[in-house]
This record gives structure tokens, sequence and C-alpha cells, in this order.
């Protein structure tokens, strides 16, 4: 089988483009295909397709493609498309700013939580989790406030289904307890983390709601033991809640 069957049809032209960027320079389709291992014959009938129809044009040469006008106008309008994405950055820097600690916007994948975007403090000690790391629900403060969302019945089938696994000396492992846990959650409006994914690590988690008060994801601050307590972490309870509330305004303002 041919690297062009195992691509969708549709999803073809994607992928010569992708190439193009990449190079970043006028490439003929031989060239291209030096990169997709597709049928010669493919790769020259996608590229013309594309040319004529004004989204490549070739250079002087004749022989190499570039983008045309029309092109780097969509590509253009895609990024500025995307200023909410910027936004939404720039509401966890203005928290990261008022709580002098990391602040992530985490939200749920069947894995676990995804840290979708994130600043992080210039303090020397920090624990680093990256963009796009996945954390448990059960021993983090935002996967807690997944958790809490669920109805009750829910709640028990999504716990009992989880592989508890003791990470730290205080990670709970007991489904009673989780539960009774994900109760007072649900009421309080927030999440601790007390040490239970990291060692000398604490964290405070408030859901991210839609306009129906559905769950879509969690405002969180984390940080060491060294510097923060349970009481530090919720005396930052009402800037954290504002923050989630912007998060929600603008996600689905969109």
């Amino acid at each position: 089988m041919s690297e062009s069957n195992r691509v969708a049809t549709n999803m073809r032209l994607f992928h010569i483009l992708d190439v193009m960027a990449a190079h970043q320079a006028p490439l003929t389709p031989s060239e291209i295909n030096q990169y997709l291992n597709w049928p010669k014959q493919t790769v020259h009938r996608l590229c013309k397709s594309m040319v004529e129809e004004g989204f490549l044009l070739y250079d002087v040469s004749g022989k190499r493609l570039l983008p045309s006008a029309n092109l780097r106008t969509i590509a253009n309008g895609l990024l500025a498309s995307d200023w909410h994405t910027s936004a939404m950055h720039q509401i966890l820097e203005k928290l990261s700013h008022k709580v002098k600690e990391t602040v992530n916007f985490v939200i749920p994948e069947h894995e676990g939580m995804i840290y979708r975007d994130r600043v992080q403090t210039n303090w020397a000690f920090q624990i680093h989790l990256p963009v796009g790391t996945h954390v448990p629900f059960y021993c983090t403060a935002s996967g807690k406030t997944y958790l809490a969302s669920l109805t009750p019945k829910n709640r028990r089938r999504m716990v009992e289904s989880l592989y508890l696994k003791q990470l730290t000396k205080t990670t709970v492992c007991n489904v009673e307890t989780l539960l009774r846990e994900l109760t007072q959650i649900q009421k309080q409006g927030f999440a601790i983390d007390n040490e239970e994914f990291y060692d000398g690590m604490i964290a405070i988690a408030v859901p991210v709601l839609d306009p129906k008060g559905r769950y879509h994801g969690a405002a969180a601050m984390h940080g060491p033991t060294l510097r923060l307590d349970r009481t530090t972490l919720e005396d930052n309870y009402t800037d954290l809640r504002s923050a989630a509330d912007q998060l929600s305004q603008l996600i689905f303002s969109v």
C-alpha cells in the first residue's frame, strides 16, 4: 500500500501545504514528493489542481510552486481568527501576576486532564508540567473539579473505573473517601491537591463552566509547599474564580 492510500483523500492537499510550509522555499512537485513518498502522478495532479484553483502558483522558473496571494490571505485570516487564544493566555498572565505562582488552564480528555495553557512563574523552585501534559483525575486539583462536576451516579462509576495508584503518602486511594471529598468539592466550588500528585507541591483549581453551568475545564494554580499552604491557596480563590469566569465568557462568546 502506498503512503498516499493511508491519507484520507480530502486531507492530501493539506499534507502538500505542510511540506511547503516546513521547507519555507519554493518546491517542485517532485521535491515535495521526496517528503511524502506518494505516487508521482498523484502529487503532480494535486499540485496542478491547486494551481488551477488559485491556491498555488509557479515561480519565475515555471517549475517551483509558491503560495498564491489568495492562499496567503487565507492563512493570515486563520491566524487573525485565533485572537481569543491570545486573550485567554493574557487572562492567565494577569492571574499569575496577582497570585505570584504558576497558573494553568486544564481540560479533561480520555487519558486524564491535559494542560492547554499555562503561565510559569520566575521563582527558582518550580514544578514543570508543560502544555500538553496529561495528569490524573483523582489526585490533582483540576482533575477533582472534573470528577466533582459529574452526577453522583456517574461520579461513582467514574471513580470506581480509575486505577487509584499511590503516588505520594497523601494520595487518596480509597473510593469512598475520594467520593466524600468530591461531594464537598462540588459544594464549595474548588478543589485542593495537598501533595497528592507530587511530594512538595500543592494546588487549587476552580471549574470553568459553559453558559448552562456545565463543566468545560479548570483554572488552577500550583506551587511548592516551601511557599504555599492550604490557607494561602484558599486566599487566592476569588482571583481564580474571577479568571475562570473570564475564560468562560471568552470561550463561549466566540
